[in-house]
């Protein structure tokens, strides 16, 4: 078959690059319902955080200069004069010699320019006595600090995470511009797949794991997802039905039907589907060699492997960067951490191994099991907490060695 010329992981990589485009249409959108959104504009702050000086810690607002040289073997003495309520002005300002007991997150009175640790001073009477010097600055949180007026809060083509939208709220920011989320479709082929909530199954059926599958992931990362169902080992059925999923969708995802077998049609009706076409079929890649990538004109086209383990693997590696830049945003990298291998993992030069792991800690120490099966195999994904590369230049991995692994999410 003249698209089947496979492509190495890093080829393909930068072929998404180029081929995928962002969308561009921008939506407002409340800040309570914007989670996982992605901003279509830079967002800069409105007023200082804080907009008043603040204690850090719980103690006392003093002028720094009046602790030098204070010790526990030499104590300094000061005057405490009141003490700030939350969220209240000070009364007064502070002169030398003079302290005021000050929360964390009190305003410092004016006149203070550092805050002794409660831990490192004792107030008998009104009298401070101090165990230990302060420096200008120390144990305070200045204004601006946080956030400056003016600078830039959060870049476009931020994704919103919660972090991000209590960042927005404390500015008083309650509705954003962000870019329309992706809305995805996928479409199961083959004549053995059978919809997952058939309470029997014939010989040579399988229920459509990869449907629930394929979908779980596209909602955890924050898309929509329209599950297009099952369509039988027909190629005008195939094309009639990826046409009417695609008019629908800003990304079509098939699976099963990616190999070479006399009854795939999957890569002639993709490509059937507009220009500019396939432009990658096949990667140098363990599991999911038969991996289908195109683009019918701004819409990418991806055809999974049908297996569920290469499908899932295959979807985590190349699907979420094509969303991620679809949805306009910058390529999130999937979550690490590293682990040492339990036993020896041969490879192949040339190809890149996904080997699939479950982790464990031992003496304080991470471990990754290699889990061995085909990529059919339901279990090794059950079993899975996450997979580990083997790259193309390598023979493989030692029992022993400190690996990144890639986790599930």
């Amino acid at each position: 078959m003249k698209f089947f010329q496979v492509k190495s992981v890093e080829e393909t990589q930068k072929l998404i690059h180029k081929m995928v485009k962002p969308l561009t249409e921008a939506i407002t959108m409340p800040l309570d319902h914007a989670l996982h959104f992605v901003l279509a504009e830079d967002i800069t702050v409105r007023e200082n955080v804080p907009n008043f000086r603040r204690s850090s810690v719980d103690g006392y607002a003093v002028r720094a200069k009046d602790t030098f040289g204070s010790s526990e073997s030499m104590p300094g003495f000061l005057t405490v004069v009141g003490e700030v309520k939350m969220g209240q002005v000070p009364e007064r300002p502070i002169q030398s010699g003079e302290a005021m007991y000050v929360p964390t997150g009190g305003m410092l009175p004016d006149g203070s320019d550092a805050v002794v640790m409660i831990e490192h001073c004792e107030e008998i009477s009104h009298l401070l006595n101090l165990y230990r010097q302060v420096a200008p600055g120390e144990n305070l949180i200045s204004i601006g600090e946080d956030l400056k007026e003016g600078a830039v809060l959060l870049a476009k083509g931020t994704k919103l995470r919660a972090q991000e939208i209590g960042a927005l709220a404390s500015q008083g920011i309650h509705q954003v511009s962000v870019w329309r989320k992706p809305v995805v479709g996928y479409l199961s082929s083959g004549d053995e797949i059978v919809p997952m909530e058939s309470p029997d199954l014939r010989m040579g059926e399988v229920r459509d794991m990869n449907g629930a599958t394929i979908g779980s992931l596209v909602k955890q990362w924050g898309l929509d997802f329209i599950y297009g169902g099952i369509v039988e080992d027909s190629r005008d059925e195939l094309e009639r039905r990826a046409r009417e999923l695609l008019d629908i969708s800003d990304c079509l995802i098939l699976t099963g039907g990616s190999s070479v077998g006399t009854k795939d049609y999957s890569v002639e009706v993709i490509e059937a589907l507009g220009d500019p076409g396939v432009y990658v079929h096949g990667i140098s890649i363990k599991p999911g060699k038969p991996t289908i990538l195109s683009q019918a004109g701004i819409k990418p086209i991806i055809g999974l492997p049908g297996h569920p383990a290469s499908a899932m693997i295959i979807f985590s590696l190349f699907g979420k960067p094509i969303l991620d830049i679809l949805g306009g945003g910058s390529v999130n990298h999937l979550r690490l951490t590293f682990a040492k291998v339990t036993k020896n993992i041969p490879s192949a030069p040339g190809r890149t191994d996904y080997i699939r792991i479950r982790l464990f800690e031992e003496n304080n120490e991470w471990y990754a099991e290699p889990i061995l099966g085909k990529s059919g195999l339901i279990s090794t994904l059950v079993k899975s907490d996450g997979m580990l590369e083997i790259a193309s230049e390598s023979e493989g991995i030692h029992k022993g060695e400190r690996v990144p692994v890639i986790l599930f999410q």
